[in-house]
């Protein structure tokens, strides 16, 4: 496939031909728009996201394409509002990630921004060491090209009968009336099927598990040195993601899946969505 891969928090296999299926893919996405377009770009924590979204914004740059790039994981709501959520809804709450986390009303009002071809915008960011909102960054428009990545974009809400069962020992031990699982699935089918709804095209970099995933999670908590979590910890923070995350891979919720191994070789394959 060409030229090594770049490398982060574990072994890359090469991604030159991959990139330039996804940049092929944007780049006519958008031009058959006619304006500029949102690309929501999925995977499981660890899957090589932030990576890829990096190396898709320069290689559409290349091609006379200005591109913004986005996180969910900046959006995500203050320390102190998920301290009240979890009063207000539910303990689990207060650990970030799980849709209801996320402001999204932030989101649109920058999207809609980004989208335009109006003045500077200014973007929140987020300090995961402080578990808080960090500097805010600039950004000028106009853009023809948004990424927007995160670990759930694109993803559906279950049935309600879906919800009945534990899928792991946290939901088992710390949510046995599924109070937390129902009210993340509200979400999913409120705010965010909204959101998603704006996407003009979606990735998803499908791992080959879910079991893969806390091993991806604690590569990248190895380079933390001591703020990384210990492997008990890790454990517990991955399962509030396993049940939605287990939902993607059975379903892609995606035009076009990077099908990746556990050393994140990675295969584009189109779906039908």
């Amino acid at each position: 496939m060409g030229i090594a891969g770049e490398r982060q928090s574990g072994a890359y296999a090469d991604w030159s031909a991959a990139d330039m299926t996804l940049v092929d893919a944007i780049a006519t996405r958008r031009r058959r728009a006619g304006h500029a377009v949102l690309v929501g770009i999925a995977g499981a924590q660890g899957s090589g996201k932030t990576t890829l979204v990096r190396r898709l914004a320069e290689q559409l740059e290349q091609r006379g394409l200005p591109t913004a790039v986005l996180s969910l994981d900046d959006f995500y709501l203050t320390k102190a509002e998920r301290a009240g959520l979890a009063q207000s809804v539910h303990p689990l709450c207060v650990t970030r990630g799980v849709p209801g986390t996320h402001d999204l009303r932030l989101l649109e009002t920058a999207l809609d921004a980004l989208l335009g071809d109006g003045p500077t915008v200014t973007l929140p960011s987020f300090d995961k060491a402080s578990d808080d909102r960090g500097e805010p960054r600039s950004v000028a428009p106009p853009f023809e090209v948004i990424l927007l990545e995160g670990w759930c974009i694109g993803a559906k809400p279950q049935d309600w009968d879906a919800l009945n069962e534990p899928i792991n020992a946290l939901e088992r031990d710390e949510d046995p009336d599924g109070v937390w699982r129902r009210w993340a699935n509200d979400q999913l089918a409120g705010g965010y099927a909204t959101l998603f709804a704006r996407l003009d095209l979606r990735i998803f970099l499908k791992a080959p598990d879910f079991a893969v995933v806390e091993t991806w999670r604690a590569e990248q908590e190895a380079a933390l040195a001591d703020r990384a979590m210990d492997r008990t910890s890790l454990g517990r923070f991955v399962a509030h993601y396993q049940r939605i995350s287990c939902a993607m891979l059975a379903q892609a919720p995606a035009e076009l899946v990077v099908a990746l191994d556990a050393q994140r070789n990675p295969e584009v394959r189109p779906t039908s969505s």
